[in-house]
């Protein structure tokens, strides 16, 4: 997996030296790759207490189910939002990428 993983950045690399400094360009799709791992990674974990914490409330009061549903897809759209921010950032260092100049 690791050496996937490399052959992945370094074919990043490659695609992106044709123009402009080619470190920067590499820099860029390691740091994209990273960001999106890490805020993937925040999302899952953050959307995984957020279900469990709904069931933990509907199984004790299931009165209350249909509030708790209703907070929890607006609490899982607000935590899905910040991983698209961080694509729309990961995109914007890979294709627009404002360090070059």
């Amino acid at each position: 997996m690791k050496k996937f993983f490399l052959l992945f950045l370094a074919m990043g690399a490659f695609a992106f030296a044709g123009e402009g400094d080619p470190m920067i360009q590499a820099y860029s799709v390691v740091a994209a790759g990273i960001g999106l791992g890490l805020a993937a990674l925040g999302g899952a974990i953050g959307m995984g207490h957020t279900a469990a914490a709904t069931i933990a409330g509907t199984a004790r009061n299931p009165g209350l189910g249909g509030k708790l549903m209703t907070t929890m897809f607006i609490a899982l759209a607000m935590i899905e939002a910040q991983v698209i921010y961080t694509l729309v950032i990961a995109l914007i260092a890979l294709y627009a990428n404002p360090f070059l100049g």
